[in-house]
């Protein structure tokens, strides 16, 4: 592949994986704080529970990522949100070591994105210019 059409295209396509990424994790916060997208699980949700300040991470963390202004801190914090769900959540479901069976996909692919993330920065189209 042609090296200039990599340098050009590689920040573009991890701004892209970001953008899209933290637009996806934000309506898990949302889901939890506004219930929107409704879910009926999180009905009776308490702020001041574990859940709630996943909740509170979640929004806070998205908008940074989605924006590109922290990225790197940002992503970090919620790679490590996501891999604390994945024990606390849904190994206790069921087999370690297959998301699949557990239903940890989306925990486990969360968690490295943004581990991704925090290593190379948000790429192109972000406030701060990181990465």
């Amino acid at each position: 592949m042609n090296p200039e059409f990599v340098a050009t295209w590689t920040p573009r396509a991890l701004a892209a994986l970001r953008i899209v990424t933290a637009f996806l994790f934000l309506q898990h916060g949302t889901a939890k704080l506004l219930h929107l997208p409704h879910v009926a699980m999180f009905d009776s949700l308490q702020l001041l529970s574990l859940i709630g300040f996943a909740g509170v991470l979640e929004i806070v963390g998205s908008v940074l990522v989605l924006l590109g202004w922290f990225t790197r801190p940002a992503a970090f914090i919620l790679s490590g949100e996501m891999a604390v769900a994945y024990f606390m959540a849904h190994v206790p479901l069921g087999n370690f070591l297959s998301p699949m069976l557990n239903e940890g996909e989306s925990a486990v692919l969360f968690c490295f994105i943004f581990l991704l993330l925090s290593v190379t920065g948000a790429g192109a189209w972000s406030v701060d210019k990181t990465g």
